[in-house]
């Protein structure tokens, strides 16, 4: 009983065991077919730099709000240099006339300053005579006081005259102190007429709007014959830019990066209007006053740049990259290379600052040798590197990328280039034959 058990065991235990035995043989005979290839790129000798990137608006260096203190009509227009009405555009100088407010009612207020100015200056000579007047009349007074005191109350002098006498000595005191005072009243009221007429001529000279600097209108905003109103603020009248020869961007930055970016630093720009063209220029400021939108911080930079050819407009947008590292005359290898690391292969250990670059195979079937070197810079795409051990890394060198297993190609054993057992076999049409069906 016991050995039919054990035949019946045998009997279906046998053929999983040579199936598994056939099947590890197929999957070893297949594994060691199994190629790997290595993609590689060449070690080049030239300059790479890391920048963080960010968007930016052109603005003018300086951009004057030219304003109106005065209110009244539009009534003309100045020229610029060109000889033109003064618009969108026009260059002008510091002082030249941009416009010209009605100044009728500022005239008039000039003339009533003026005459009460007048009126204030004979105020005060009036004033000065009613002194003289008072001062002699006191000398006077004090003369007969005198007399009256030496010549005594008697039979001479009754005591009414000699109360008259002393009477008028002490009339003719107050008088002589109501006259300094009136002298005093009149000379300030001549400052007050002064300062009046010069705060008419400032307001007369308000209706003339001139330019405060040398520059290019950008906005003109207002037309001939409008009326300007100024309250409680200038109204404004012009936008000029200062010197557009040099113009400022306003960068936005992520306060990520922002720790990165210092005054003075190397900038380069670009802009749509001219695809291709690269334009450079320096940190000028990072502002504190961040912006926050939708929990993201951002902080404003400032940079400075130079427009001599004035190709550059206001308020166009600028493409910026802030330079945060530049290597010259360093080995080149694609920032892979140093991010590749072989199937199976041990791994040098490293130092802070250091990484493995592997070089291609010498012969089909070896496996690439690794090669430790520093990294100088690596901004993403490329990396600068120096090898730690002199001459083990030059220009030409090939590094490797990736690695690439490919399986066997098909054999004459089947149409699909599978030798598995365990598949049916696809019948084989006869050379120059049909297929059969």
């Amino acid at each position: 009983m016991k050995k039919a058990i054990l035949g019946r065991i045998s009997a279906l235990v046998l053929p999983v065991i040579l199936a598994g035995g056939v099947w590890f043989v197929w999957s070893g005979k297949k594994q060691g077919k199994t190629q790997v290839h290595y993609l590689t790129a060449t070690v080049e000798r030239g300059n790479i730099r890391s920048t963080i990137a960010a968007s930016g608006t052109i603005e003018p260096e300086e951009l004057v709000d030219v304003g109106a203190q005065v209110s009244g009509q539009i009534v003309s227009f100045g020229t610029d240099t060109a000889g033109q009405e003064v618009d969108y555009c026009s260059v002008v100088t510091n002082g030249m006339v941009l416009a010209k407010i009605d100044d009728v009612t500022y005239l008039a207020d000039l003339d009533v300053a003026r005459a009460q100015l007048s009126n204030a200056v004979a105020s005060v000579t009036s004033a000065r005579a009613s002194l003289v007047k008072a001062t002699v009349d006191l000398a006077h007074a004090r003369k007969d006081w005198d007399r009256a005191q030496a010549i005594g109350v008697g039979v001479a002098l009754s005591q009414s005259d000699f109360d008259t006498y002393q009477a008028s000595f002490e009339s003719a005191e107050a008088d002589l102190g109501i006259a300094e005072a009136a002298v005093l009243q009149a000379e300030a009221g001549v400052v007050e007429a002064r300062a009046s007429v010069e705060k008419a001529e400032r307001n007369l000279g308000y209706c003339t709007i001139s330019s405060p600097v040398d520059g290019v209108v950008v906005d003109r905003r207002v037309n001939l014959g409008q009326t300007v109103v100024s309250s409680m603020s200038a109204s404004s009248l012009f936008l000029v830019a200062k010197d557009l020869r040099r113009v400022r961007i306003w960068a936005s930055v992520n306060e990520a990066d922002v720790g990165q970016i210092h005054v003075g630093q190397d900038v380069t720009f670009t802009v749509d209007t001219f695809p291709g063209k690269t334009f450079s220029g320096v940190v000028r400021r990072v502002r504190l006053n961040a912006t926050i939108t939708s929990n993201v911080v951002t902080y404003t930079v400032e940079i400075d740049t130079e427009n001599p050819d004035l190709l550059l407009l206001p308020y166009l947008t600028a493409n910026v990259e802030f330079v945060t590292g530049a290597a010259e005359g360093a080995l080149v290898v694609p920032s892979r290379a140093i991010r590749f690391r072989p199937s199976g292969a041990p791994v040098p250990a490293l130092a802070d600052g250091e990484a493995v670059v592997w070089l291609a195979p010498a012969a089909p079937g070896m496996p690439p040798k690794p090669v430790r070197v520093r990294v100088l810079l690596n901004n993403g795409s490329d990396a600068a590197v120096e090898p730690c051990e002199p001459g083990a890394l030059t220009e030409q060198s090939r590094v490797v990328t990736h690695e690439v297993a490919e399986a066997p190609a098909a054999d004459a054993g089947g149409e699909s280039g599978s030798d598995n057992p365990f598949l049916p076999k696809m019948p084989r049409p006869p050379k120059g034959g049909p297929r059969p069906r």
